[in-house]
């Protein structure tokens, strides 16, 4: 007899079943993202029925940005879905990599666990075979810091790694310069906020550009001047209108027009005050963001000050960092303001529309770049390609250490693993052939994605990196197995990454041994 000690309509799965629901749960959430991986990967249209953005529609192949997208219910299904986002957070890109191999592993570990191989002993054996192939990839590794000519190779040749697998394979080329250039100005930071994108849609991919400076997508006011050299801004966030009586629910009772004439002229006075204090700080370019109504703005003209309207909070944000400046509201105690500055200010027009350039920040790292492109879903899924590869290679100036791609990683990884397993006893040795076999997935996965015979070319690889080629990667677009050193380089940071990543969120789902699900709540008429 037992006793019941859940809510009516609480669920429990215990042991096997528990196991299985996670395990089968988080491979179809690697099946569901593993055709977007590798350079030959297809994309996914995610459709809202809310109508988000473009009619809701998002294509795009980025791990992170399919997975928490889509609704799920199963609890390990998101458990992969939060190491996705934790990849995207901590490197950048390799959000589909980690959630495959997660995926990769779970399906040998529900293979041991029917040959009756206790989860905790499957765990050990798992942990053992991380432990070994981290210290394959750390000794694989490579660093040429010193060598300036071939430490910009290998940032290019990261970012081409990065972005053949994304819609800006074509151009990856140019636009791995594009984003190198960028990364170098940040001079070590990490603070991608110097680096702004700005998405223009008209004119072809190619025709996209990195522009020094920082450009602001709002227009100067009436009869200001459209270029200043040697700019001195105040950024600012206070109110510059006239028309509004700011003190809620006032009102204000006058017999005859002059009384009310007398009251506009009080406000507008009180204006010119305002815009005298500004005035006197001594700036030439004046940056609100809030609206500028016409009489403030008509006595910013007289001033010879370029002023700027409405810039969203993002954007008075950014140009108070790369300016040197800070965000004012008041300006009755000037010496507490601190102004920002650059070499010069003008309009520029990109596309069909005017916007506002500042070059030679104070912060001379910002830059912006400027994407082009036919329709809004492809110019979102640039950005984010671009942004994949600006955090990836961010991340690579601290961490300058790489290692080489084209499944050559993951195959080094594989063989110490096997290596290692010949000296443990017992089932744990069993378990890391598993884990084993799991890394040689990643290659098969690659080169099923783009057509190939995947057991074939695996084995040749296998056969390869065994006979002491231990640079032998795949080659996608020749369908062969060639040297990957310069040609396919990755972040030895990213690669570490997946690697952790992974093999925690399995070992932290084959863990589980019991699913409780509390009853849903009762909805009332």
């Amino acid at each position: 007899m037992s006793a019941q000690i859940f809510n009516e309509g609480a669920t429990q799965e215990r042991a096997e079943n528990a196991r299985l629901s996670n395990i089968i749960g988080a491979i179809a959430i690697g099946d569901l993202v593993k055709s977007t991986l590798g350079p030959k990967g297809m994309d996914k249209i995610l459709q809202s029925t809310s109508g988000r953005g473009d009619d809701g529609v998002v294509v795009t192949n980025d791990g992170a940005t399919i997975l928490k997208s889509i609704p799920l219910d199963n609890a390990a299904a998101k458990v992969l879905v939060n190491i996705s986002k934790v990849q995207d957070d901590e490197v950048g890109d390799g959000t589909t990599s980690v959630c495959v191999l997660a995926a990769e592993i779970l399906r040998q570990a529900e293979k041991l666990l029917d040959q009756r191989i206790h989860p905790q002993t499957i765990i050990d054996g798992f942990r053992l075979a991380t432990a070994s192939a981290r210290e394959a990839l750390e000794n694989a590794a490579v660093s040429h810091k010193d060598d300036e000519k071939q430490w910009r190779e290998d940032l290019l040749s990261i970012a081409r790694t990065t972005l053949s697998s994304k819609v800006l394979a074509a151009d990856k080329h140019k636009f791995a310069e594009i984003c190198v250039d960028a990364v170098l100005r940040l001079k070590g930071s990490t603070n991608l906020d110097r680096i702004q994108i700005i998405k223009k849609t008209g004119g072809k991919v190619s025709g996209s550009y990195l522009s020094d400076g920082f450009i602001l997508a709002k227009k100067i006011g009436v009869n200001q001047p459209r270029s200043i050299k040697g700019a001195r801004v105040l950024v600012a966030n206070t109110s510059m209108d006239t028309d509004k009586v700011k003190v809620f629910g006032a009102k204000v009772k006058v017999s005859d027009t002059a009384q009310l004439a007398e009251i506009e002229r009080a406000e507008r006075e009180k204006m010119r005050a305002k815009v005298q204090k500004i005035a006197a700080l001594g700036i030439n370019v004046f940056v609100n963001r809030q609206l500028i109504y016409n009489w403030p703005e008509q006595l910013f003209a007289d001033a010879g000050i370029m002023a700027i309207e409405h810039a969203d909070f993002d954007g008075v944000e950014r140009l108070a960092l790369v300016t040197g400046g800070e965000i004012a509201s008041s300006f009755d105690t000037p010496e507490l303001l601190k102004l920002g500055a650059c070499d010069s200010v003008e309009e520029v027009i990109i596309g069909e529309d005017r916007m506002v350039k500042f070059g030679g920040a104070a912060a001379g790292q910002a830059c912006t770049i400027v994407l082009r492109g036919g329709t809004n879903q492809m110019l979102d899924e640039a950005e984010r390609s671009i942004h994949d590869a600006l955090a990836v290679l961010s991340q690579t100036v601290v961490e300058p250490r790489i290692v080489y791609g084209g499944g050559c990683s993951e195959m080094l990884m594989s063989r110490a693993v096997d290596e290692a397993a010949k000296t443990v006893p017992g089932k744990k040795s069993i378990a890391m052939e598993g884990f084993a076999l799991a890394l040689r997935q990643m290659p098969s996965i690659l080169a099923d994605n783009a057509g190939l015979d995947s057991a074939d070319l695996v084995a040749k690889l296998r056969a390869a990196h065994y006979d002491g080629k231990v640079t032998s990667g795949l080659d996608l677009f020749l369908g062969d197995i060639v040297d990957v050193s310069g040609k396919v380089t990755e972040s030895f940071k990213l690669k570490r990454q997946v690697l952790l990543s992974a093999s925690e969120a399995a070992e932290m789902i084959l863990r589980v041994d019991d699913i409780i699900r509390c009853a849903p709540r009762q909805r009332r008429n």
